[in-house]
């Protein structure tokens, strides 16, 4: 049962960050082809569309590597027990 929560939480994760990574793709395209009122593109306009993509990132970003610091830590039932002899 905890196996299947686990892939379920995986994939929820994967997705969810592929989704934002996406959608900041797409607002810094937005961004690159911005055009002004005359259908001409504008290099200085859309600058919006450059800070979602922008904090778009860096939030997919810290998703991912929360993501991948909790839910893949391959030895984390493991202890290891340092004892001495007495």
């Amino acid at each position: 049962m905890s196996h299947r929560k686990n892939r379920k939480n995986i994939l929820s994760g994967v997705i969810g960050v592929m989704f934002i990574t996406a959608v900041a793709i797409w607002q810094f395209y937005q961004f690159v082809t911005f055009k002004n009122a005359d259908g001409v593109v504008d290099l200085q306009g859309g600058t919006h569309h450059l800070w979602w993509a922008i904090g778009l990132g860096l939030i997919a970003f810290i998703v991912a590597l929360l993501f991948f610091s909790v839910f893949l830590r391959y030895d984390r039932n493991d202890e290891l027990h340092i004892t001495s002899p007495s």
